[in-house]
């Protein structure tokens, strides 16, 4: 779409062509002429592209530690999913205490905001008990892949903030309150994240000012924890907040239903299909993360995810099941809800403006596709046989850019060759026995 902010960027001098990437959920990108493209339209910047990539040719666009240094009084929110990066050892507040040292003015948890959620999730599902099952919407992917590939489940989604969104809230609207130039940083697992904040889903403009990947701030707060030797107490999140780093970490504190936990982008789109055909039963809560294992598994995290997991859990178990500070206060003073609450289908790209002409390139698309093999090798440079079938009526491919149907053509050429080589002309028989 026009004007849409995407944080996932294709480097085309990295690209090899490869078409490692053409297994996207959404069937975003193309290899054409040996290159990769990425159909704007169709991307939900889930990232799962930058993490299949062997030649890192896929990246997220964001900001950088330098961007933070045109605000007067800076702010950190760190995701849950960075306190598995580091070494057991080192806690929580040092981790909080070493993004002060890299210039941050104060520091904000999301994982006590993810409380918060939890607390809303919780009354939201007490309201509608006739219409489970509820999807989170704290994955801006997840909400995305259903607008654009499953939007009949849309009226489904959970209209709470995420919360790295309420974390923001409650830091600009409660705890600096008036502050002249406050500038409101989450670092971020995700590409996705990144995009929310750029192009939110449900109003004009997000509470947060930029975003910094885990993987970019990693080794300056690395270094920086050097330097901070018995940190200030300032961590108030319980184990509830910071579990939510991991699958079935959010379904665990909204508790006292039925939770079905999936993730990964695929096995998230595999759900949402058994939910369209009713096939999910005696379930009120999807808790569906995009990146596998959860948060921890994001792209633009550094720790193998698994590792990352492990020290989570480890973490979460070590703290108490109750918030210890500012949290608390917050709960009632704070809208946790979305501002908006109209959520839109995503319409994949129009065939063409004209219906009547729409129509006619479905059914030749149709066509098309019955003679293509079925086999989705992605050979041609599509993810699959029928999304080759779009693209020739789009006229960006052709039909023999199916290496099937190129190897039938070049075996009818060379028979007909054959055919031509055997036959000789009289005029040219009757010279020859003369």
């Amino acid at each position: 779409m026009a004007g849409i902010f995407h944080s996932v960027k294709l480097n085309r001098e990295k690209c090899k062509g490869c078409t490692t990437c053409l297994g996207c959920p959404t069937e975003a990108i193309r290899v054409r002429n040996g290159k990769a493209a990425i159909v704007p339209e169709r991307c939900i910047d889930c990232g799962l592209c930058i993490r299949v990539c062997p030649y890192h040719a896929k990246e997220a666009q964001s900001d950088s530690l330098d961007d933070f240094k045109r605000f007067d009084f800076r702010v950190a929110l760190p995701a849950p999913a960075l306190y598995g990066q580091f070494n057991p050892k080192i806690t929580v507040d040092k981790i909080l205490a070493g993004l002060i040292k890299l210039g941050f003015d104060d520091v904000f948890e999301v994982a006590s905001a993810a409380e918060i959620a939890a607390v809303e999730t919780r009354r939201v599902m007490a309201e509608k008990k006739d219409s489970f099952p509820l999807i989170s919407s704290s994955c801006p992917a997840i909400v995305r892949l259903i607008q654009l590939r499953f939007p009949g489940l849309l009226d489904q989604v959970l209209r709470v903030e995420s919360p790295m969104e309420i974390a923001a809230r409650i830091v600009r609207q409660e705890i600096y309150p008036g502050k002249k130039n406050l500038g409101i940083f989450f670092i971020s697992p995700c590409p996705a994240k990144i995009t929310a904040v750029k192009n939110p889903l449900n109003k004009p403009r997000s509470e947060v000012d930029g975003i910094i990947p885990i993987k970019d701030i990693y080794l300056p707060l690395l270094a920086s924890l050097s330097e901070v030797d018995v940190p200030e107490k300032k961590q108030a999140s319980s184990f509830l907040g910071i579990s939510w780093a991991v699958s079935q970490g959010e379904g665990d504190n909204v508790g006292g239903f039925n939770i079905a936990a999936v993730d990964g982008i695929l096995n998230a789109a595999k759900m949402f299909e058994e939910m369209e055909n009713r096939r999910l039963r005696n379930v009120d809560f999807i808790e569906a993360m995009a990146c596998p294992g959860g948060c921890v598994g994001g792209p633009l995290t550094v720790e193998n995810p698994y590792i990352a997991k492990a020290r989570i859990r480890n973490k979460a178990l070590e703290l108490s099941s109750v918030m210890e500070g500012a949290p608390q206060p917050f709960l009632t003073k704070v809208n946790t809800r979305w501002l908006n609450e109209d959520l839109k289908p995503r319409p994949i790209q129009k065939l063409d403006d004209n219906f009547q002409r729409a129509i006619e390139m479905m059914d030749q698309m149709e066509k098309l596709a019955t003679g293509l093999p079925g086999l989705d090798c992605g050979a041609c440079g599509a993810p699959s046989c029928r999304a080759l079938a779009e693209d020739i009526v789009r006229g960006t491919a052709r039909k023999n850019d199916c290496i099937f149907v190129l190897r039938e053509e070049i075996r009818s050429l060379s028979i007909n060759l054959a055919e031509l080589g055997a036959w000789v002309p009289q005029s040219m028989k009757r010279d020859n026995e003369e």
